[in-house]
């Protein structure tokens, strides 16, 4: 392993470079108008992974963006590992909030600021520069890997499922590799064996048959915005507790080990608060900030509209509202059920005068991955190895949805083993990744599949 990390030191910069080259293909999943964007990074991944070493590598068309896939299964005798990631990433969006172009990764204070750098091009890459250093050094890869890259991983992963389904022989594996989820903090190697589900809604509420003058029918008519805001505020108590009945029946507890382990992680609440300039914390009685981030479920509200939003005034009663909302799930909730408990709290609560219409979007359930699991276990090693300090294992209070497809469709085990950092603005403008991680991240990469092949081969 000494000679494949000297390799990969000895190529620091041109590592840089083709990150560069990777960030500066605007692969928004979400833009039509990107299409050929999207299917133009897919054909760059293609041709990356046949010139690392790969002896299968093609583009599969899907009905929306595609899928690249990937492999080499020459070790005999050794385990097999399946990497996923995704090249498509969030529109740049508000573009004047970025201190750089989006597209146009720029190097700042070791950082390289990017659309796509930290979410998840920069994690991705990481894994190609350790097997081409492996090919580079040793002629081979310490075991079979299969490489899974997909474009619609920011807007839902529609195509991924039935491609699951389809080529789940071709799929086959001893574990599944992802690296999309932060550390906890700097210099906190950590491994992510838990995520929280997904439900998504939204509602339109509709009142007249069109805007109405609120001086001539103001208080004689219904008004959805403030229909709308009852509904809203209906679903939280005073003590940020979720109020739709049922909502809380699956909820897995939280363990007495697991509360022992998160009170010992180096979290500092007050350099929390700080960082995103807020006075205080706000969320579920009874549990710690970590805990209602990890653990327990979560509703907010993402976005409202209504009536006139423009500069000045206009004395208008709005024809409709709209607003949509996000439930961040725990294990065992079902976001099917969730979405059905959602509409029917939203029907008992909506005020006489308006309707209502409550539309799902996309779902996950959360997910938990075994701590003992072998390649969790090597991946503790790798990290290790790379950072120089012993990692740790969270949670996260995001969602990779595919990781429940993943465990259900093709039986196989998710490892959770991420680079990033949470304040590298992933969604935001100024994304960006820190070098140093990065360049360690290709290390604990190479490190793993070498650990991996060693502890179960």
């Amino acid at each position: 392993m000494n000679a494949v990390i000297d390799h990969i030191e000895s190529r620091r910069e041109a590592h840089v470079e083709d990150l560069k080259t990777f960030i500066a293909i605007p692969s928004v999943s979400t833009n039509p108008e990107r299409a050929g964007d999207v299917a133009r990074c897919a054909d760059h991944c293609h041709d990356s992974l046949r010139d690392v070493g790969f002896t299968t590598v093609e583009v599969v068309k899907t009905g929306g963006h595609p899928i690249v896939y990937a492999e080499w299964l020459e070790a005999e005798g050794a385990p097999t590992v399946l990497f996923y990631g995704h090249y498509d990433v969030q529109p740049p969006d508000p573009i004047e909030l970025w201190t750089s172009p989006p597209f146009e990764a720029t190097v700042r204070d070791g950082k390289i600021y990017g659309r796509g750098s930290v979410d998840d091009k920069g994690q991705v890459l990481a894994h190609w520069k350790a097997w081409e250093a492996h090919f580079a050094v040793n002629g081979r890869l310490p075991c079979n890997v299969k490489v899974l890259l997909e474009g619609e991983e920011e807007i839902g992963s529609e195509s991924l499922e039935p491609f699951l389904v389809e080529r789940k022989t071709d799929l086959a594996a001893d574990v599944i590799l992802i690296s999309d989820s932060p550390m906890f903090a700097r210099g906190v190697p950590s491994l992510c064996y838990g995520l929280r589900g997904l439900c998504y809604m939204e509602l339109h509420v509709r009142g007249a048959n069109t805007d109405l003058h609120s001086g001539s029918f103001g208080g004689a008519v219904a008004n959805p915005a403030q229909a709308l805001a009852k509904i809203l505020a209906s679903l939280k108590d005073e003590d940020e507790r979720i109020t739709i009945d049922g909502f809380y029946d699956r909820v897995r507890p939280l363990t007495d080990e697991e509360r022992d382990e998160f009170a010992r992680l180096p979290f500092d609440e007050e350099e929390y608060k700080r960082q995103l300039d807020v006075s205080e914390l706000v969320g579920e009685a009874g549990f710690s900030t970590l805990e209602r981030t990890w653990v327990r479920p979560a509703l907010d509200i993402n976005g409202m509209i209504s009536g006139f939003t423009g500069d000045g005034a206009k004395t208008v009663l709005p024809a409709e509202a709209s607003a949509k909302v996000s439930m961040r799930l725990v294990p065992d909730q079902d976001p099917e059920e969730i979405a059905r408990l959602f509409a029917a709290h939203v029907e008992r609560v909506t005020p006489p005068g308006v309707s209502v219409k409550v539309a799902p979007h996309h779902g996950a359930r959360a997910y938990l991955a075994p701590l003992d699991h072998p390649a969790n276990q090597a991946a503790k090693r790798a990290l290790a190895a790379a950072f120089g300090a012993e990692p740790v294992f969270t949670r996260e209070g995001g969602s990779i949805p595919i990781t429940n497809s993943f465990q259900s469709t093709l039986g196989l085990t998710s490892i959770l083993m991420g680079f990033g950092l949470p304040d590298e603005n992933a969604h935001a403008p100024d994304e960006n990744l820190d070098l140093d991680n990065f360049h360690r991240g290709i290390a604990a990469a190479a490190h793993f599949y070498h650990e991996y092949a060693s502890g179960v081969g």
